[in-house]
């Protein structure tokens, strides 16, 4: 079968096809390569199965090159890699065949045809191998329909799905993932395969869990993935926090929206504008306490009153439980959480130059990343109130616009600094230096002084004089 490879990928595969004619072994391209060329996407790596050592097959192949590249290989798993070209990855194994325990993830191996390899795939449109040998170049082996499944766009297991689900419990949350990615449906007996085993996924490790949990987070619907997560009861082992925003509450003729379908539309909203993963994760958690927060107030109807600040100490709670990263991506990402509500509310009233100067002192760097949060975040099914708040928030941005080239407040500091305080009053590190620091900050923002070092020294003079401090004398 002919599959529509650019000249480069002919190239390198013509090397494996030379290597495994050379060691008379039979070798087949396999998995997602097949499929992602079948479905016209992009590939920048390819497995390839043999019958025989992966590792041997690996080695010879590298020898087809000028300079030989380095083989990376891993005999425990009989498995090798080699890093072809710049953007291009070739993975070689040895067909096999697996049984497993249901206790554990970790199969028993043995070595098998390519038939007992293609078994244990997980999907049949990723069970599609062609031949690389030259007597039997690009013939199809598609023993479970992959073909066809791929034309249907449908997801199926090739064996029955609860064993398919059972043996490795991840395969849930790929099928989920190939479906987001791919728009492809979930065959029916597979579906029911991912309830009837959902519980299984608690033997996997958080990081293989929060890796496929991230592939769909950067779909371009994520919500879809979420959705299918959700509906199959994956979400509630997997990420709690997040089904418990689900369900709107009447009470006394007043309701509030679903906020989990909500927040699924504020994370479509910002996907068509970024690709970047943690600002998809702020738009995921930035209603996260909003369950938390929840009261009802006679006469007025529901609250979710310091949502923001509550969600904030959240985060790092969360991105510990996902294994996801403690460091600046995670400080990013409660940082927009804890400031979201902020641009939003300067559409509810009248814009001062000190409400906008406060929010680019908070926002500094990240302020387009936190406008693009709040863009996203104005949902409601009624199109006219979409297109008012819209309106109204693009009158926010031009403000924030105006005010930054006149006072180019962004990562900016005040003019006098904590030593320059310590200094002129003989203080130690102190609360005193600290609430001089903030008065000071607080005038310039709200425009009672000019940002320059003179009229910002008189100021701190005067706070200290009211404070009962003296000029150190020198």
């Amino acid at each position: 079968m002919e599959i529509n490879c650019t000249d480069k990928e002919l190239f390198l595969l013509n090397k494996v096809t030379r290597a495994a004619d050379a060691l008379g072994m039979e070798t087949y391209l396999i998995g997602g390569f097949v499929r992602d060329k079948l479905l016209s996407r992009e590939t920048k790596d390819a497995d390839i199965v043999c019958v025989g050592d992966g590792i041997v097959l690996a080695t010879e192949v590298a020898k087809q090159f000028n300079p030989v590249p380095h083989v990376n290989y891993f005999k425990t798993f009989g498995t090798a890699h080699i890093k072809v070209a710049e953007d291009f990855d070739i993975e070689f194994v040895g067909a096999r065949r697996e049984s497993y325990r249901s206790e554990s993830r970790k199969p028993e191996v043995e070595p098998g045809s390519v038939e007992d390899d293609q078994n244990r795939r997980d999907f049949t449109i990723n069970a599609l191998a062609i031949c690389l040998n030259k007597k039997d170049h690009g013939k199809l082996i598609d023993p479970f329909n992959g073909l066809k499944d791929l034309e249907d766009k449908i997801i199926r297991t090739p064996l029955a799905p609860s064993q398919t689900f059972s043996d490795d419990p991840l395969r849930m949350m790929r099928a989920i993932r190939f479906a987001t990615q791919l728009g492809f449906t979930i065959e029916e007996r597979t579906w029911q395969g991912i309830i009837d085993n959902a519980e299984r996924i608690r033997i996997i490790s958080q990081e293989r869990v929060t890796d496929e949990l991230n592939k769909i987070v950067q779909a371009t619907k994520p919500s879809i993935g979420f959705d299918l997560l959700y509906k199959s009861k994956l979400l509630h082992i997997i990420f709690p926090q997040m089904v418990e925003l689900a369900g709107a509450e009447y009470k006394d003729g007043h309701g509030h929206k679903d906020n989990f379908y909500h927040t699924l539309q504020v994370l479509d909203n910002i996907s068509v504008h970024t690709n970047d993963l943690w600002l998809r994760w702020a738009a995921i958690l930035h209603d996260i306490a909003k369950p938390l927060t929840k009261r009802f107030e006679e006469g007025h109807g529901w609250t979710f009153h310091g949502h923001e600040v509550v969600g904030g100490r959240m985060v790092p709670k969360i991105f510990t439980k996902l294994k996801l990263p403690q460091n600046e991506k995670m400080r990013f990402v409660r940082k927009l959480v804890e400031l979201h509500l902020r641009p939003i509310s300067l559409t509810k009233e009248n814009i001062t130059d000190s409400a906008i100067r406060r929010l680019l002192f908070d926002a500094g760097e990240d302020l387009e990343a936190l406008m693009t949060l709040c863009d996203a975040d104005i949902t409601s099914k009624n199109k006219q109130k979409v297109k008012r708040f819209q309106e109204n928030f693009q009158l926010v941005r031009q403000r924030c616009k105006e005010v930054e080239e006149s006072d180019h407040i962004r990562n900016w500091q005040p003019p006098i600094t904590g030593e320059i305080i310590m200094e002129t009053f003989g203080l130690p590190p102190s609360k005193p230096v600290g609430i001089i620091k903030d008065a000071l900050k607080d005038a310039i923002l709200d425009g009672l002084i000019p940002n320059d070092y003179d009229a910002a020294h008189s100021f701190m003079i005067n706070k200290a004089k009211e404070m009962g401090l003296e000029v150190k004398k020198p």
